[in-house]
C-alpha cells in the first residue's frame, strides 16, 4: 500500500508594509479552504509569511523592528489560522520571524518555520541555518538585505520529525542553496523537505545573476531531491512587495527530481500533488542507498574545512 500525502504549496504574492496580520492570516484561511477542496492533508506557507520582507530596511536601533517578530506561536493573529486548520484536519508548515527570550532574559532573533500536524499539534519549528546578506547598513542598496543583522544562525541544525505518517524535514530560503541542507536530513531518511523562500529577482551584488534566478531555485531543488530520493517543497512570497519585485515558480519536486507542479503567477496561488512518499525508496535503495555507496572517510573536508584552502 503507498504512503500517499496530497500537499499543496500555498504561495503569497506580496504583503506590504502596512499589511496587518490579521489581514495577512484571513488570506492563509482562504488557501487552506481552497486545499480542503483538493483532500490536502499539508499545506506548505512561504518564509516569514506574516509580514513584509522587513530585512529590506536597516535601522540602527534593532528593537525598532520587534513588531515584525513573533513572540509566541500561536498568538492572538494566528490562533485563527490555527483553529480552522485543526476544524478541517489540514497541517500546514508556517515561515515567520521569532523572538526567543532564555531564562537569564538574553534575547534570540530567528527566522524560523513552525510545522502543524493535522490535529492543531506543534510537531516542531525549525530555525534557519544558512542566513544571507550582510550584517551592516548598505546605503548604496538599491534596498538592503540585512537578515545577518536581523536572524543569528540555528544551532541545532538541520532535523527531521515523524508526521503526516512520513519522515518529514524542513529548510528556509538560502538553504536549499546548499547541497549539505539535503544531505543532514537524507542521512535520517527524509521523505519530504518544506522550504519557505522570498527571493528577489535582482541580485545586488552580481546582477548578470538576475536573469538566472529561475533556473538556480528549480536547480538546486531538483538535485537536492534527486540526490536524496526525497520530495521537496518549495513555496515562496512573490510579486512586487515594496517595490522588490521578487521571483514565485514555486514548485513540488518529485524524488526523481521531476517538477511535478509549478505556480504560473506572482499572486496568492496554490498547487497541489498526490505524493506517494513510498516513491522515495525507488532511490535511497538503489543509485542512492548512502549505506552501500557512500564514502565518508573520504568527505574529511566537508565538515573541518570551512573557506576554500588552494593546492601548493
Amino acid at each position: 500500500m503507498s504512503r500517499i500525502l496530497t500537499v499543496g504549496a500555498a504561495q503569497l504574492g506580496p504583503i506590504q508594509r502596512d499589511h496587518s496580520r490579521a489581514s495577512v492570516v484571513q488570506r492563509l484561511i482562504a488557501l487552506l479552504h481552497q486545499a480542503n477542496q483538493h483532500g490536502v492533508q499539508l499545506v506548505v506557507f512561504p518564509e516569514l509569511a506574516l509580514t513584509t520582507f522587513f530585512p529590506r530596511w536597516f535601522v540602527d536601533d534593532i528593537t525598532e523592528a520587534d513588531h515584525w517578530y513573533e513572540t509566541a506561536m500561536p498568538n492572538a493573529d494566528t490562533q485563527p489560522l490555527f483553529d480552522e486548520a485543526k476544524r478541517l484536519g489540514i497541517g500546514f508548515s508556517l515561515g515567520y520571524a521569532s523572538i526567543e527570550t532564555d531564562a537569564d532574559g538574553t534575547r534570540h532573533r530567528y527566522n524560523v518555520q513552525t510545522l502543524v500536524e493535522r490535529d492543531g499539534s506543534i510537531v516542531a519549528t525549525y530555525r534557519k541555518v544558512h542566513i544571507p546578506g550582510h550584517e551592516h547598513h548598505e546605503p548604496g542598496r538599491p534596498f538592503q538585505h540585512a537578515e545577518r543583522y536581523y536572524f543569528e544562525p540555528s544551532k541545532e541544525g538541520f532535523g527531521v520529525w515523524r508526521a503526516f505518517d512520513g519522515v518529514i524535514g524542513m529548510m528556509i530560503c538560502n538553504d536549499r542553496r546548499w547541497p549539505e541542507s539535503y544531505r543532514v536530513m537524507g542521512l535520517q531518511g527524509v521523505e519530504m523537505i518544506l522550504c519557505g523562500y522570498n527571493t528577489p529577482i535582482h541580485y545586488v551584488p552580481d546582477p548578470s545573476q538576475d536573469i538566472l534566478q529561475g533556473f538556480h531555485n528549480a536547480l538546486v531543488m531538483q538535485s537536492g531531491a534527486y540526490q536524496n530520493g526525497t520530495w521537496v517543497v518549495g513555496v515562496a512570497k512573490a510579486g512586487v512587495e515594496e517595490g522588490v519585485d521578487s521571483l514565485g515558480q514555486s514548485m513540488i519536486v518529485a524524488p526523481s527530481g521531476q517538477i511535478v507542479a509549478q505556480t504560473l503567477t506572482t499572486d496568492d496561488e496554490l498547487i497541489v500533488a498526490r505524493c506517494d512518499l513510498d516513491w522515495c525508496a525507488r532511490y535511497t535503495g538503489t543509485l542512492f542507498n548512502f549505506d552501500r555507496y557512500r564514502r565518508p572517510e573520504v568527505y574529511g573536508r566537508i565538515t573541518t574545512q570551512r573557506g576554500v584552502m588552494l593546492p601548493d
